[in-house]
């Protein structure tokens, strides 16, 4: 019998449906995260946009076409926020949230038991109550590339954009004991460890732990350590020390959204422009090679063509080594989606010219780094090259044997990166 765990979304969602793949193995399924044709399906759902939603229920007809006869499974953020419209779907047995996804598996293998034996159907299991503790019983396996481990889940900003909150609950923190434990057990496997969370930025605020010390915690780890997206206010003197005293790459993706001040409190976003670009000059000032990258959001409901401009003056100011551009797109249930609307042509628009500076300060970038020498990690092929990213993420495209973590010098640029040479010691 065979399972497919296919996620959408976010490094949380891939890392709990790496963890879902580990619970049916101990329970001797064969279980993978490619669409292929299997058995039973479990969908792990996103709902971070409308756009999300969408391919998420998509998802179930494109099971459908691989095994008409299938036994599906939904969880995840958009079956939390719409589990009837899942429900209803052809093929649909079970339907879960976000809390509880072992639970979730558990209830799965009754229903596969039952329908083996007798062809009973279970009943349809709507979304859970959220906790107000971190749930510390995901265990994916990992894998050889890169190690996700989660640290944090839910998030008190209520950005007037996002509905994650709603659907995820309040932040709530993994032990750095336990982070600790898994991170070694990965580094067993992998060279590099990526922490992910929801708002990771929020660790330790809820257990009187801190991130900080987090930091400090994992220096033992013997693998490459990289952080997942942060708030620019965790940002101090002590978190760069020991992020560089620990094994920390110098790769920081500070989420700014946008340039403008009007727009970030419209967003309610707890900064200014100035201070955003305060943090990254101190930044520059201890790791002068550090990739920041960010994402931004263009178009947002009210937003002016003054304060587009705004945002384009801030972008030429910190000239970003990369980022994300999203043309704004409507979330129901938000505060954002109440707003007037900016039309869709001039968000487009907006997001055009923003990925076109966003393009000359990455080239920037590049140039800069070009004859220094960088740790690459070569995780995958392409074509004649091996690529991977350096420890301040740039893509490298190396003829070194692939699944290896060794310096490079950085040579000329080459398709969205720049082509290294393995330093042979």
């Amino acid at each position: 019998m065979k399972f497919v765990v296919f996620t959408l979304g976010c490094k949380v969602n891939i890392y709990e449906g790496q963890a879902m793949i580990s619970r049916l193995e101990s329970k001797g399924f064969d279980a993978t995260d490619k669409l292929v044709p299997a058995d039973y399906y479990i969908i792990n759902t996103c709902s971070v946009t409308g756009e999300a939603d969408r391919k998420s229920r998509q998802t179930i007809s494109r099971v459908k076409r691989l095994n008409p006869k299938a036994r599906i499974y939904v969880c995840g953020c958009s079956s939390q926020n719409d589990g009837d419209i899942y429900a209803e779907k052809d093929g649909v047995k079970i339907v879960g949230g976000v809390a509880d996804k072992m639970s979730f598996i558990d209830k799965i293998v009754e229903d596969v038991g039952n329908a083996e034996s007798s062809g009973m159907l279970a009943d349809d299991v709507r979304a859970s109550e959220l906790p107000s503790v971190y749930e510390d019983n995901l265990f994916p396996a990992h894998t050889r590339t890169r190690g996700l481990i989660k640290i944090q889940d839910g998030c008190n900003r209520f950005c007037s954009y996002c509905i994650i909150p709603y659907l995820r609950g309040r932040s709530r923190s993994r032990s750095i004991e336990s982070i600790v434990s898994e991170a070694e057990k990965a580094a067993e496997i992998t060279r590099e460890i990526v922490l992910t969370g929801v708002d990771i930025s929020a660790f330790g605020l809820d257990t009187g732990e801190s991130f900080t010390g987090l930091i400090k915690a994992l220096g033992s780890v013997k693998a490459r350590k990289r952080i997942g997206s942060l708030e620019c206010s965790v940002i101090t003197r002590e978190f760069l020390d020991a992020m560089a005293e620990n094994g920390f790459c110098a790769h920081f993706h500070l989420s700014m959204q946008s340039g403008s001040k009007g727009v970030l409190e419209k967003m309610n976003r707890r900064y200014t422009p100035e201070e955003f670009i305060g943090k990254v000059e101190f930044i520059r000032e201890i790791m002068p090679f550090a990739g920041i990258t960010t994402d931004i959001i263009a178009g947002f409901p009210t937003e002016t063509e003054a304060q587009h401009r705004e945002t384009l003056e801030t972008v030429e100011r910190i000239r970003f080594s990369d980022a994300h551009i999203f043309p704004y797109s409507e979330r129901k249930g938000t505060r954002a989606a109440r707003l007037p609307q900016v039309d869709k042509s001039v968000r487009i628009r907006r997001a055009a010219e923003l990925s076109e500076l966003r393009d000359k300060h990455k080239t920037e970038f590049l140039i800069k780094n070009s004859g220094t020498v960088r740790e690459v990690y070569l995780e995958e092929k392409d074509g004649e090259y091996n690529v991977g990213y350096t420890d301040n993420y740039i893509k490298v495209y190396s003829t070194a044997e692939e699944k290896t973590c060794t310096k490079h010098i950085l040579k000329e640029i080459y398709k969205d990166g720049i082509k290294g040479e393995k330093i042979y010691e």
